[in-house]
């Protein structure tokens, strides 16, 4: 199925996945898939390793909860680092499995393992060239604060504007409160793009965590909320309980303000997603 046809249904919801290193880490995932599974997402998604790095387990993973699970899977593809030959040959094992849905990123080539640059310099040139393979519904990344390599806000805007209206929809990545997203919507929209953009959710279960990330995406982490969590900050169960209360009302104010879906970030574990779902009634 295509994600497309989901959202054209109505609201989605969906789960991030990354392929397992080990054999510990995929009896992990397994357990986790099956948790999540009678949530009935409308997809899960499986990422990229930067440059590559997962490009075989990616497939795989993808492949077989598409063949296996009757769960719809979408493959995260990167461009940096790749020749177009070899973009060619994965999207055409993709289109040859059966998979129809891919989303396209830019990535971010990872410096210690050397590797040139990509033959493709902006994620819209992986859309362009998914579309001339298959029959694909292709999704983009948008960056609500906004990505941190833009020359301003307003720039990121119109690029993502760019990619978006050549796409089929759009996953963000995570934030900590909703006027990012309706902000970004709004521009979107004042570009002329009313594309379903579909907003990230990671809950906070680690502060020190959750900090490096959103600064590797060039998210802010409000004050307002590391005040929260200050009292707590050695004891994980509270500072836990924080953060899936704070991710539920964000949430509850997404679906309040007519998000077309929900995406977790789930990093390869069910309690917190499924304890936000239960507290949002979502799910089957």
């Amino acid at each position: 199925m295509k994600i497309s046809d989901a959202l054209a249904r109505g609201r989605t919801v969906s789960f991030e996945f990354f392929p397992p290193g080990t054999d510990e880490a995929a009896a992990t995932l397994e357990d986790t898939l099956g948790e999540l599974a009678v949530l009935e997402p409308s997809y899960v998604s499986v990422t990229y390793g930067a440059g590559g790095t997962t490009r075989d387990r990616t497939h795989d993973l993808v492949v077989r909860i598409n063949r296996d699970l009757a769960l719809t899977a979408m493959a995260h593809l990167t461009c940096a680092t790749h020749a177009r030959a070899d973009l060619e040959e994965i999207v055409g094992r993709y289109r040859d499995a059966g998979v129809e849905n891919i989303l396209a990123l830019g990535g971010d080539p990872p410096r210690e393992l050397g590797l040139p640059p990509g033959e493709l310099a902006h994620a819209i040139d992986l859309v362009r060239l998914v579309r001339g393979i298959g029959d694909f519904c292709v999704g983009v990344a948008a960056h609500p604060e906004p990505h941190p390599a833009s020359e301003s806000v307003e720039s990121d805007r119109r690029f993502t504007a760019e990619k978006l209206a050549e796409a089929d929809f759009a996953i963000t990545q995570f934030f900590f409160e909703a006027r990012h997203y309706f902000e970004l919507v709004d521009a979107l929209a004042a570009l002329g793009v009313d594309r379903p953009v579909i907003p990230g959710i990671m809950p906070v279960l680690s502060v020190g965590g959750i900090k490096r990330m959103a600064e590797l995406q060039g998210s802010e982490f409000p004050s307002w909320f590391t005040a929260l969590l200050a009292p707590h900050a050695d004891d994980p169960a509270s500072v836990r309980r924080i953060g899936i209360e704070q991710a539920t009302a964000l949430c509850a104010e997404l679906l309040e303000g007519g998000v077309p879906g929900l995406h977790f970030f789930t990093l390869n574990r069910s309690s917190a997603t499924r304890e936000i779902a239960q507290n949002l009634g979502l799910g089957g």
